[in-house]
Protein backbone atom coordinates (compact mmCIF):
# COMPACT_ATOMS: atom_id res chain seq x y z
CA UNK A 1 0.00 0.00 0.00
CA UNK A 2 1.15 3.53 -0.79
CA UNK A 3 -0.17 6.45 1.26
CA UNK A 4 -0.13 9.96 -0.17
CA UNK A 5 -1.15 12.88 2.03
CA UNK A 6 -1.96 16.37 0.77
CA UNK A 7 -1.08 15.26 -2.73
CA UNK A 8 -2.17 15.93 -6.32
CA UNK A 9 -4.03 13.93 -8.92
CA UNK A 10 -0.86 13.65 -10.99
CA UNK A 11 1.00 12.05 -8.09
CA UNK A 12 -1.82 9.56 -7.59
CA UNK A 13 -1.62 8.51 -11.26
CA UNK A 14 2.13 7.97 -10.93
CA UNK A 15 1.78 6.03 -7.67
CA UNK A 16 -0.89 3.73 -9.10
CA UNK A 17 1.27 2.96 -12.14
CA UNK A 18 4.30 2.28 -9.93
CA UNK A 19 2.37 0.03 -7.55
CA UNK A 20 0.83 -1.89 -10.45
CA UNK A 21 4.26 -2.55 -11.95
CA UNK A 22 5.59 -3.60 -8.55
CA UNK A 23 2.70 -6.01 -7.95
CA UNK A 24 2.76 -7.37 -11.49
CA UNK A 25 -0.71 -6.02 -12.34
CA UNK A 26 -1.75 -5.83 -15.98
CA UNK A 27 -4.21 -3.08 -16.89
CA UNK A 28 -5.48 -5.01 -19.95
CA UNK A 29 -6.78 -7.74 -17.61
CA UNK A 30 -9.30 -5.42 -15.98
CA UNK A 31 -12.98 -5.91 -16.80
CA UNK A 32 -14.14 -2.44 -15.76
CA UNK A 33 -13.56 0.63 -13.62
CA UNK A 34 -15.75 0.75 -10.52
CA UNK A 35 -16.20 4.19 -8.94
CA UNK A 36 -17.61 3.92 -5.41
CA UNK A 37 -18.97 7.12 -3.85
CA UNK A 38 -19.08 6.64 -0.07
CA UNK A 39 -19.09 8.45 3.25
CA UNK A 40 -15.97 8.21 5.41
CA UNK A 41 -17.64 5.94 7.96
CA UNK A 42 -18.55 3.41 5.25
CA UNK A 43 -15.23 3.11 3.43
CA UNK A 44 -14.41 -0.28 4.95
CA UNK A 45 -17.87 -1.58 4.05
CA UNK A 46 -17.35 -0.48 0.45
CA UNK A 47 -13.91 -2.10 0.36
CA UNK A 48 -15.31 -5.38 1.69
CA UNK A 49 -18.12 -5.40 -0.88
CA UNK A 50 -15.79 -4.46 -3.74
CA UNK A 51 -13.39 -7.25 -2.75
CA UNK A 52 -16.16 -9.82 -3.20
CA UNK A 53 -17.26 -8.26 -6.51
CA UNK A 54 -13.66 -8.03 -7.79
CA UNK A 55 -13.22 -11.79 -7.33
CA UNK A 56 -15.71 -12.24 -10.19
CA UNK A 57 -14.96 -9.01 -12.07
CA UNK A 58 -11.31 -7.84 -11.82
CA UNK A 59 -11.54 -4.08 -11.76
CA UNK A 60 -9.89 -0.80 -10.99
CA UNK A 61 -11.65 0.45 -7.88
CA UNK A 62 -11.77 4.19 -7.20
CA UNK A 63 -13.34 4.99 -3.82
CA UNK A 64 -14.32 8.65 -3.64
CA UNK A 65 -14.83 10.14 -0.18
CA UNK A 66 -16.05 13.75 -0.17
CA UNK A 67 -15.61 15.72 3.05
CA UNK A 68 -16.19 19.26 4.29
CA UNK A 69 -17.10 20.82 0.92
CA UNK A 70 -17.48 24.25 2.55
CA UNK A 71 -13.84 24.37 3.64
CA UNK A 72 -11.79 27.10 1.96
CA UNK A 73 -8.75 24.82 1.73
CA UNK A 74 -8.80 21.94 -0.74
CA UNK A 75 -6.80 18.81 -0.05
CA UNK A 76 -6.43 15.33 -1.51
CA UNK A 77 -5.29 12.29 0.49
CA UNK A 78 -4.96 8.93 -1.25
CA UNK A 79 -4.25 5.28 -0.52
CA UNK A 80 -3.10 3.04 -3.39
CA UNK A 81 -3.61 -0.71 -3.06
CA UNK A 82 -2.93 -3.29 -5.78
CA UNK A 83 -3.93 -6.80 -4.72
CA UNK A 84 -3.44 -7.34 -1.01
CA UNK A 85 -6.52 -6.88 1.14
CA UNK A 86 -8.72 -6.02 -1.86
CA UNK A 87 -8.05 -9.18 -3.88
CA UNK A 88 -7.65 -8.90 -7.68
CA UNK A 89 -8.39 -5.19 -7.78
CA UNK A 90 -6.32 -2.09 -8.37
CA UNK A 91 -7.67 0.39 -5.86
CA UNK A 92 -7.30 4.02 -4.94
CA UNK A 93 -9.10 5.47 -1.93
CA UNK A 94 -9.41 9.19 -2.66
CA UNK A 95 -10.33 11.47 0.24
CA UNK A 96 -11.20 14.93 -1.05
CA UNK A 97 -11.65 17.96 1.18
CA UNK A 98 -12.96 21.43 0.49
CA UNK A 99 -13.97 22.62 -2.95
CA UNK A 100 -11.98 19.82 -4.59
CA UNK A 101 -14.71 17.43 -3.46
CA UNK A 102 -17.14 19.24 -5.80
CA UNK A 103 -14.84 18.54 -8.74
CA UNK A 104 -13.91 14.92 -8.01
CA UNK A 105 -13.85 14.18 -11.74
CA UNK A 106 -10.63 16.21 -12.09
CA UNK A 107 -8.89 13.52 -10.02
CA UNK A 108 -10.90 10.49 -11.11
CA UNK A 109 -10.90 10.87 -14.91
CA UNK A 110 -7.13 10.33 -15.39
CA UNK A 111 -7.38 7.18 -13.23
CA UNK A 112 -10.02 5.38 -15.34
CA UNK A 113 -8.71 2.12 -16.79
CA UNK A 114 -8.39 2.41 -20.58
CA UNK A 115 -10.90 0.80 -22.97
CA UNK A 116 -13.20 -0.72 -20.34
CA UNK A 117 -16.70 0.25 -19.13
CA UNK A 118 -17.20 2.55 -16.16
CA UNK A 119 -19.66 1.75 -13.36
CA UNK A 120 -20.51 4.25 -10.61
CA UNK A 121 -21.92 2.89 -7.35
CA UNK A 122 -23.27 5.10 -4.54
CA UNK A 123 -22.81 3.25 -1.24
CA UNK A 124 -24.75 6.00 0.50
CA UNK A 125 -28.06 7.79 0.20
CA UNK A 126 -28.70 8.01 -3.56
CA UNK A 127 -28.54 11.43 -5.21
CA UNK A 128 -31.80 13.15 -6.09
CA UNK A 129 -30.51 13.73 -9.62
CA UNK A 130 -27.66 11.67 -11.00
CA UNK A 131 -27.00 14.37 -13.61
CA UNK A 132 -25.79 16.63 -10.77
CA UNK A 133 -22.83 14.28 -10.23
CA UNK A 134 -20.32 14.08 -13.07
CA UNK A 135 -19.19 10.69 -11.74
CA UNK A 136 -22.64 9.38 -12.62
CA UNK A 137 -22.80 11.08 -16.01
CA UNK A 138 -19.50 9.55 -17.15
CA UNK A 139 -20.58 6.00 -16.22
CA UNK A 140 -22.01 3.30 -18.49
CA UNK A 141 -23.92 1.82 -15.55
CA UNK A 142 -25.09 3.55 -12.36
CA UNK A 143 -25.91 1.59 -9.20
CA UNK A 144 -27.83 3.19 -6.34
CA UNK A 145 -29.26 1.74 -3.12
CA UNK A 146 -32.63 3.24 -2.25
CA UNK A 147 -32.73 1.25 0.99
CA UNK A 148 -30.24 3.75 2.44
CA UNK A 149 -32.61 6.70 1.98
CA UNK A 150 -34.83 7.94 4.87
CA UNK A 151 -37.92 6.94 2.84
CA UNK A 152 -36.81 4.02 0.61
CA UNK A 153 -40.07 3.71 -1.33
CA UNK A 154 -40.11 7.42 -2.17
CA UNK A 155 -36.45 7.10 -3.16
CA UNK A 156 -37.45 4.45 -5.70
CA UNK A 157 -40.03 6.82 -7.16
CA UNK A 158 -37.27 9.44 -7.36
CA UNK A 159 -35.18 6.91 -9.27
CA UNK A 160 -38.06 6.54 -11.75
CA UNK A 161 -38.38 10.30 -12.22
CA UNK A 162 -34.62 10.55 -12.78
CA UNK A 163 -34.24 7.29 -14.73
CA UNK A 164 -32.02 6.84 -17.77
CA UNK A 165 -31.15 3.49 -19.40
CA UNK A 166 -28.15 2.09 -17.54
CA UNK A 167 -29.49 2.91 -14.07
CA UNK A 168 -30.18 0.15 -11.56
CA UNK A 169 -30.70 -0.19 -7.82
CA UNK A 170 -29.55 -2.83 -5.34
CA UNK A 171 -33.16 -3.10 -4.15
CA UNK A 172 -33.82 -4.81 -7.48
CA UNK A 173 -30.92 -7.20 -6.93
CA UNK A 174 -32.26 -8.17 -3.50
CA UNK A 175 -35.42 -9.64 -5.00
CA UNK A 176 -33.63 -11.77 -7.61
CA UNK A 177 -34.21 -14.96 -5.60
CA UNK A 178 -37.83 -13.97 -4.90
CA UNK A 179 -38.44 -13.41 -8.61
CA UNK A 180 -36.80 -16.74 -9.46
CA UNK A 181 -39.06 -18.63 -7.06
CA UNK A 182 -42.23 -16.90 -8.25
CA UNK A 183 -41.34 -17.35 -11.93
CA UNK A 184 -40.59 -21.05 -11.39
CA UNK A 185 -44.26 -21.60 -10.54
CA UNK A 186 -45.10 -21.09 -14.21
CA UNK A 187 -42.82 -23.86 -15.44
CA UNK A 188 -45.73 -26.28 -15.09
CA UNK A 189 -48.83 -24.12 -15.52
CA UNK A 190 -50.33 -21.68 -18.00
CA UNK A 191 -53.07 -20.41 -15.69
CA UNK A 192 -53.74 -16.68 -15.77
CA UNK A 193 -52.92 -14.75 -12.61
CA UNK A 194 -55.75 -12.43 -11.61
CA UNK A 195 -54.44 -11.06 -8.30
CA UNK A 196 -51.45 -10.85 -5.96
CA UNK A 197 -50.90 -10.03 -2.30
CA UNK A 198 -47.58 -8.99 -0.81
CA UNK A 199 -47.11 -9.03 2.98
CA UNK A 200 -44.33 -6.65 4.05
CA UNK A 201 -43.56 -3.54 6.12
CA UNK A 202 -45.11 -0.42 4.62
CA UNK A 203 -41.77 1.16 3.66
CA UNK A 204 -40.01 -1.98 2.46
CA UNK A 205 -38.53 -1.04 -0.96
CA UNK A 206 -38.13 -4.68 -2.01
CA UNK A 207 -41.87 -5.22 -1.60
CA UNK A 208 -42.65 -2.06 -3.57
CA UNK A 209 -40.39 -3.14 -6.42
CA UNK A 210 -41.74 -6.70 -6.31
CA UNK A 211 -45.21 -5.21 -6.73
CA UNK A 212 -43.95 -3.18 -9.69
CA UNK A 213 -42.45 -6.28 -11.29
CA UNK A 214 -45.64 -8.34 -10.87
CA UNK A 215 -47.69 -5.45 -12.22
CA UNK A 216 -45.46 -5.01 -15.27
CA UNK A 217 -45.21 -8.71 -16.11
CA UNK A 218 -48.73 -9.87 -15.29
CA UNK A 219 -50.83 -6.77 -15.91
CA UNK A 220 -52.32 -6.79 -12.41
CA UNK A 221 -52.33 -4.42 -9.43
CA UNK A 222 -50.81 -6.25 -6.43
CA UNK A 223 -52.19 -5.54 -2.96
CA UNK A 224 -49.68 -4.63 -0.24
CA UNK A 225 -50.65 -5.98 3.17
CA UNK A 226 -48.70 -3.95 5.70
CA UNK A 227 -47.17 -5.71 8.71
CA UNK A 228 -44.93 -4.68 11.60
CA UNK A 229 -44.19 -8.24 12.66
CA UNK A 230 -41.37 -8.78 10.17
CA UNK A 231 -38.43 -6.51 9.26
CA UNK A 232 -38.72 -7.12 5.50
CA UNK A 233 -40.92 -8.75 2.86
CA UNK A 234 -42.63 -11.80 4.37
CA UNK A 235 -44.65 -13.39 1.56
CA UNK A 236 -45.90 -13.14 -2.01
CA UNK A 237 -49.19 -14.82 -2.94
CA UNK A 238 -50.65 -15.16 -6.45
CA UNK A 239 -54.31 -15.95 -7.14
CA UNK A 240 -55.05 -17.75 -10.42
CA UNK A 241 -58.20 -17.62 -12.55
CA UNK A 242 -59.00 -21.30 -11.82
CA UNK A 243 -58.91 -20.69 -8.05
CA UNK A 244 -55.40 -22.03 -7.47
CA UNK A 245 -53.12 -20.19 -5.06
CA UNK A 246 -49.31 -19.95 -5.30
CA UNK A 247 -47.48 -18.61 -2.25
CA UNK A 248 -43.84 -18.02 -1.27
CA UNK A 249 -43.25 -17.35 2.44
CA UNK A 250 -39.87 -16.36 3.87
CA UNK A 251 -38.63 -17.95 7.08
CA UNK A 252 -35.09 -16.87 8.02
CA UNK A 253 -32.86 -18.18 5.18
CA UNK A 254 -35.45 -20.44 3.57
CA UNK A 255 -38.75 -20.01 1.78
CA UNK A 256 -41.82 -22.23 1.91
CA UNK A 257 -43.21 -22.69 -1.60
CA UNK A 258 -46.85 -23.77 -1.50
CA UNK A 259 -49.31 -24.36 -4.32
CA UNK A 260 -52.88 -25.65 -4.44
CA UNK A 261 -52.96 -29.42 -4.98
CA UNK A 262 -49.22 -29.93 -4.48
CA UNK A 263 -46.99 -30.73 -1.52
CA UNK A 264 -45.19 -27.80 0.09
CA UNK A 265 -41.50 -27.39 -0.73
CA UNK A 266 -38.73 -25.68 1.22
CA UNK A 267 -36.36 -23.62 -0.93
CA UNK A 268 -33.23 -21.56 -0.08
CA UNK A 269 -33.79 -17.81 0.25
CA UNK A 270 -30.66 -16.40 1.86
CA UNK A 271 -29.90 -12.75 2.44
CA UNK A 272 -26.70 -12.07 0.51
CA UNK A 273 -23.90 -9.67 1.43
CA UNK A 274 -23.67 -6.39 -0.50
CA UNK A 275 -20.61 -7.70 -2.33
CA UNK A 276 -22.60 -10.55 -3.90
CA UNK A 277 -25.36 -8.12 -4.89
CA UNK A 278 -22.80 -5.80 -6.45
CA UNK A 279 -21.16 -8.69 -8.32
CA UNK A 280 -24.55 -9.66 -9.77
CA UNK A 281 -25.12 -6.16 -11.11
CA UNK A 282 -21.64 -6.04 -12.64
CA UNK A 283 -22.43 -9.11 -14.77
CA UNK A 284 -24.34 -6.98 -17.23
CA UNK A 285 -23.32 -3.60 -18.58
CA UNK A 286 -26.29 -3.04 -20.88
CA UNK A 287 -29.57 -1.42 -19.77
CA UNK A 288 -31.84 -3.70 -17.72
CA UNK A 289 -35.23 -3.37 -19.40
CA UNK A 290 -37.02 -5.68 -16.94
CA UNK A 291 -35.89 -3.43 -14.07
CA UNK A 292 -37.02 -0.29 -15.91
CA UNK A 293 -40.44 -1.84 -16.54
CA UNK A 294 -40.81 -2.79 -12.86
CA UNK A 295 -39.67 0.65 -11.70
CA UNK A 296 -42.01 2.36 -14.15
CA UNK A 297 -44.94 0.24 -12.99
CA UNK A 298 -44.19 1.09 -9.36
CA UNK A 299 -44.06 4.83 -10.06
CA UNK A 300 -46.81 4.96 -12.69
CA UNK A 301 -44.32 6.01 -15.37
CA UNK A 302 -44.39 3.54 -18.29
CA UNK A 303 -41.80 3.27 -21.08
CA UNK A 304 -38.80 4.39 -19.03
CA UNK A 305 -36.59 2.39 -21.39
CA UNK A 306 -37.42 4.79 -24.24
CA UNK A 307 -35.66 7.70 -22.53
CA UNK A 308 -32.31 8.95 -23.81
CA UNK A 309 -29.42 6.89 -22.43
CA UNK A 310 -26.89 9.72 -22.52
CA UNK A 311 -26.94 12.08 -19.54
CA UNK A 312 -25.84 15.70 -19.63
CA UNK A 313 -24.06 17.05 -16.56
CA UNK A 314 -26.07 19.67 -14.67
CA UNK A 315 -23.82 21.59 -12.28
CA UNK A 316 -25.13 22.06 -8.76
CA UNK A 317 -23.14 23.47 -5.87
CA UNK A 318 -24.34 21.71 -2.68
CA UNK A 319 -22.63 24.35 -0.59
CA UNK A 320 -25.02 27.00 -1.93
CA UNK A 321 -28.47 27.02 -0.34
CA UNK A 322 -31.22 27.48 -2.89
Amino acid sequence: MIGLWDTTGNEVVKALAAERRSAGGVASGLALTLIAVVDEKRVREAEAAATIAAAAHPCRLLIVVRSDVESQRSRLDAEIVVGGRLGPAEAAVLRMYGRLALHAESVVMPLLAPDVPVVTWWHSEPPAQIANDFLGVVADRRITDSAQAPDPVEALRERARDYAPGDTDLTWTRITLWRTLVASAFDTTMEQVVGATIVAPEKDPTAALMGGWLGARLGITPVLESTDEFPRMRSVELQCANGDCIKVTRDENTALFSRTGQADREMPLVRRPVGDELAEELRRLDPDQVYSSALGSLAGMPHLESRAAQRVHVWKDPAVVR
